[in-house]
């Protein structure tokens, strides 16, 4: 299963069945007192943080400033798990853009920031012979987010609403409202970006 979402040559376009091999890994470098992270989410990207958090203890900030999803849904969690545990706090700056495996990432935040004009993007979630949206309720698909979700402390209200709001080809671009009703930032949103914004940078 995969929550991906592809940035090429500046252009956003979704690409939840796109091939492993065409995406950029998430990588990190330190700039003044923050992590910033930029690509996408695969089974490197633990080992490369924790590396990072070594040597520089002291900073507790993570910046997402472009991150579209992940390529592995279970290393995404556990990394998110990671953050979550070292009390991270995560920000979306105002040039920044979370989708799909990349908000769930920005959930970790003990602390989560998003400024004003930020894209935060959300979609259902897809294997190879189905997607979310196929599943019942019921179904033990839906764990591993659900269990994250709680775990956490996020409504899982926003997992459904997640899974619903677009299809694992397409992109829903939250709004401050919604940002709102689901407590996905821990500080006030009064305005976020959307398309075509969100899709050309």
């Amino acid at each position: 299963m995969k929550k991906l979402f592809h940035f090429l040559a500046c252009l956003c376009a979704t690409a939840a069945s796109a091939d492993d091999s065409d995406y950029m890994p998430l990588s990190f470098y330190v700039e003044g007192d923050r992590i910033i992270a930029v690509g996408e989410i695969d089974g490197t990207s633990l080992d490369k943080f924790e590396d990072l958090v070594d040597i520089n203890p002291e900073l507790t900030t993570l910046v997402l400033k472009h991150v579209g999803g992940s390529v592995d849904d279970e290393a995404n969690v556990e990394f998110s798990r990671f953050v979550r545990d070292l009390g991270f706090t995560t920000v979306v700056p105002v040039d920044g853009l979370v989708a799909s495996g990349g908000t769930d990432l920005f959930l970790a935040g003990a602390t989560r920031v998003i400024e004003n004009g930020a894209c935060v993007g959300v979609h259902s979630w897809a294997a190879d012979d189905f997607t979310a949206t196929d599943l019942p309720y019921t179904s033990g698909e839906h764990d591993r987010y659900l269990d994250y979700y709680d775990d956490i402390g996020i409504d899982l209200d926003f997992y459904w609403f997640t899974i619903e709001a677009a299809p694992a080809t397409g992109m829903h671009w939250m709004n401050a409202m919604e940002v709102g009703q689901y407590d996905v930032a821990t500080t006030s949103v009064t305005s976020l970006s959307a398309a075509p914004t969100c899709d050309i940078r």
